[in-house]
């Protein structure tokens, strides 16, 4: 396991770190440079584009993956330190290659979409119509989840949903230093770490596109972590989006047989706090008749600052309450049945109550609920 870790984080991260200093120096001469404004809380221009790292040092790495894994099987050799446990996954991780380079391909397309809103800005409209595609796409060609019901109609309703919604949550996400990411690196992880020691047979192409990913951040966020020294923008947030949306359908949803059918609650755990900063920030928006996807400061991250937390602590604050909520997921798959499954949920709700309360005391104190005296 040691190996099989090494060898999925370290290139990646080290593609990445390179990649992201790299970009340092060249995004301003592209002219890709994060100005300061009244809805953001960073004070100085920071260059743009980290993003681009994140997707080069991912598709590299999982393309040489690939391209090993079709060497070792069409000549046969001998690979030093290859557990043969592993070897014998071979000829499944060449089977799902069409599904892995769909998901990069949409992954891409994605990135370029981000790339040009980086530049000039696009509007909310087109990109979710694009957005939309994507996943419609993806799940036409077989990336979609079953949950656990006859209509497959249905799963294919959930996956887009969860696909546009989850490349949405980590774009707004993406409004402090290291949070997005570092997010993502906690949530890439525990999905690895499910995949990978709580199911009966190892899922090593799922955990291990999962590994990539957090090596290419981790790589990405020795540069973002506060104060940064550089964002991964549009075309970062999206596509680490797209990649968890999908790789967790794959692995967590795939085979109905993995444990009980409360496991298909996995990926809610590891990504609630996301997605309720996601739900609540939507919330917010439409209810004060403004755009939901027009940015703000309604995130649970700025109201903790609103509360006297110090930016970096409420990055901390949000990565804690999302790895708190994450390490049920590891439970869930211990659970011998729904009543041990439904005090893990008991348990995450009052995680994000307590993040309701929060959030509303933040807001209150800015004078910006409507129930407030402010």
């Amino acid at each position: 396991m040691l190996w099989f870790l090494a060898a999925c984080c370290v290139p990646s991260f080290l593609l990445s770190y390179f990649g992201t200093a790299a970009l340092r120096r060249l995004a301003p001469r592209w002219g890709l440079i994060d100005q300061p404004a009244a809805r953001k809380v960073h004070v100085t221009p920071t260059p743009l584009g980290g993003g681009l790292a994140i997707f080069a040092s991912f598709l590299v790495t999982v393309g040489a993956a690939q391209a090993l894994a079709w060497l070792i099987l069409s000549t046969d050799i001998s690979l030093p330190g290859l557990p043969p446990e592993l070897r014998v996954h071979l000829p499944g991780v060449l089977y799902r290659s069409q599904q892995v380079w769909a998901i990069i391909a949409a992954g891409t397309l994605l990135a370029v979409m981000g790339l040009i809103d980086d530049f000039k800005g696009l509007p909310w409209q087109p990109r979710l119509a694009v957005q939309l595609g994507i996943a419609v796409a993806l799940v036409a060609g077989g990336v979609r989840a079953t949950v656990f019901v006859d209509a497959p109609w249905i799963g294919a309703i959930v996956t887009v949903g969860w696909i546009v919604v989850l490349i949405n949550a980590f774009n707004f996400l993406d409004n402090m230093d290291a949070l997005s990411s570092g997010i993502a690196l906690i949530a890439s992880v525990l999905f690895a770490a499910v995949m990978l020691t709580c199911v009966a047979e190892p899922r090593w192409l799922v955990g291990g596109a999962l590994l990539v990913l957090a090596g290419s951040l981790g790589g990405f966020l020795c540069h973002n972590r506060p104060p940064a020294k550089i964002f991964m923008g549009d075309s970062g947030s999206t596509f680490i989006g797209l990649v968890l949306a999908t790789v967790t359908v794959l692995g967590t949803f795939y085979d109905e047989s993995v444990a009980g059918q409360h496991v298909m609650l996995a990926p809610l755990f590891i990504l609630a706090v996301p997605l309720y900063d996601f739900t609540s920030v939507m919330i917010i928006r439409v209810s004060e008749r403004r755009s939901p996807f027009h940015p703000d400061k309604s995130h649970f991250s700025h109201r903790l600052v609103e509360l006297g937390l110090d930016r970096p602590y409420a990055v901390l604050t949000v990565h804690l309450a999302t790895l708190t909520t994450g390490l049920g997921a590891l439970l869930l798959y211990r659970a011998a049945g729904w009543t041990e499954a439904l005090i893990l949920v008991a348990q995450l709700l009052c995680v994000l109550a307590i993040v309701a309360i929060l959030e509303t005391v933040g807001r209150r104190r800015n004078g910006t609920d409507p129930g407030s005296n402010g």
